[in-house]
């Protein structure tokens, strides 16, 4: 069949998303949505659940056809319900779903196990599980690049907004093991550190709680900042812990573990959640976390993810903002604090990367190797000659174990927000490696 050559996006994502949230929440009956359904379908290849559900994919396929704009009558809009269904259960047959097929992470063909992926921002949970076996039979983010992004990379659209019941109407009945680095930022050390308080981001534990109650997968890994520990004297995690063990399951005790230990060249320090189902009578003292795998002198560099070529001149910081920062440095340390820029030794690791101009400021390096210093973007002063850049987004990615073959489809911005979100892939993958295989499923 001849196919239209021009390159037609599934999803139009808003070049704008709202400044406040940063998120884009899409409706019930938004073509994101549909988009959603329509994808996991494809890939999993189950029984609609919900007459409802089939219409939104009959609605979305249509869309498709319009948008595909094919040239012949093989697929056309005037097709009935039935037809258009019988495209869905063969989703090779016409090339309408290269999109969510051409991708550089697909699931495996023969799965070891299934998982479910919450909050789950470019998928670096997805990677590592998929890596040992596993296949993704849900996800579900609701920040809109992130959204393109997983999209670009592993063929399907995240469902949005977790705390809807509708949402998590499609979590299908059974998986293997439930994983999601639920949000941070409200426990986090920098900030208010509002915890359970904070009504937008805190209390999104309770929906990880929700659904473990409701499908009592055989295990859960929870990943979340080390400022978890101490928040409100540790009353935080204790409660995190006991709605857990109330869910049904026994919980290991959690574990503080630094992505520099599992062959990334960055200190990052997270904290990890593991537990197991009751009814299968796992003694937690079987689980082990995993012991560092490079340290030392084996322990890799920054110079080993640094850019093999020059990198743009966009990534040199101008003389008026070095003077600045040195500025910011100066007040910090004359008011005994330990705020202000880094700059790192290529052949050590990374400061933790995290979002916002900090985590930029505190990971800028020495690259001398620019050779054309007019800037391409609107500067005040001019491009130092010292050699002093930020990291690059392919660098962030990296430092938290994105292969080369992870696109990046966002604007810098978007993809600093991104990785810097991200869990620390190599840790990940080590420590899901340990939990699957107590509940042996590798």
């Amino acid at each position: 069949m001849t196919k239209n050559t021009k390159k037609i996006l599934l999803v139009d994502f808003p070049e704008e998303v709202d400044e406040k949230n940063h998120v884009k929440i899409y409706g019930e009956t938004s073509y994101e949505n549909q988009i959603a359904v329509l994808s996991h379908y494809i890939h999993n290849n189950r029984e609609v659940e919900s007459k409802e559900h089939k219409i939104e994919i009959i609605s979305a396929i249509r869309e498709f056809i319009s948008r595909k704009q094919f040239r012949q009558n093989i697929i056309s809009e005037e097709m009935t319900d039935e037809e258009i269904w019988n495209v869905a259960e063969s989703p090779l047959q016409y090339g309408l779903f290269d999109d969510f097929f051409n991708v550089p992470f697909p699931a495996p063909q023969n799965p070891k196990f299934t998982f479910i992926d919450l909050f789950a921002g470019i998928g670096g949970f997805r990677i590592a599980f998929q890596n040992l076996g596993g296949k993704c039979v849900y996800s579900s983010e609701f920040d809109a690049k992130a959204q393109e992004t997983y999209l670009a990379n592993y063929g399907e659209m995240p469902f949005g907004d977790i705390t809807k019941e509708s949402t998590k109407s499609y979590i299908p009945k059974d998986f293997d093991v439930l994983c999601g680095g639920f949000p941070c930022q409200a426990f986090s050390l920098a900030g208010r550190r509002l915890g359970f308080k904070d009504e937008t981001r805190g209390t999104l534990f309770f929906e990880i709680e929700d659904i473990l109650k409701k499908h009592q997968p055989k295990a859960f890994f929870l990943e979340n900042v080390k400022g978890l520990v101490c928040h409100n004297g540790g009353k935080t995690l204790k409660t995190i812990l006991e709605h857990l063990d109330n869910a049904g399951y026994n919980v290991v005790p959690p574990q503080i573990l630094n992505a520099m230990d599992y062959g990334v060249p960055q200190h990052r320090e997270r904290i990890y959640i593991v537990g197991f189902r009751k009814d299968l009578d796992i003694n937690i003292d079987d689980f082990h976390y995993p012991t560092p795998m490079t340290t030392g002198n084996n322990r890799p560099k920054f110079r080993d993810v640094m850019e093999k070529e020059e990198v743009s001149v966009k990534y040199y910081l101008s003389t008026t903002y070095v003077e600045t920062l040195i500025r910011h440095k100066a007040r910090h340390e004359a008011a005994g604090h330990g705020f202000g820029y880094k700059i790192i030794d290529i052949d050590g690791v990374a400061n933790a990367i995290v979002v916002g101009g900090m985590g930029r400021e505190c990971n800028l390096l020495i690259d001398k190797r620019l050779t054309n210093f007019t800037p391409i973007t609107h500067i005040k002063g001019e491009v130092n000659r010292d050699g002093i850049r930020k990291m690059t987004p392919r660098e962030w990615a990296r430092l938290q174990g994105f292969p080369d073959t992870f696109k990046i489809v966002v604007a810098d911005a978007s993809a600093y927000k991104q990785f810097g979100n991200s869990v620390a892939i190599p840790a990940i993958q080590a420590t899901a490696e340990q939990l699957l295989q107590t509940i042996r499923l590798i």
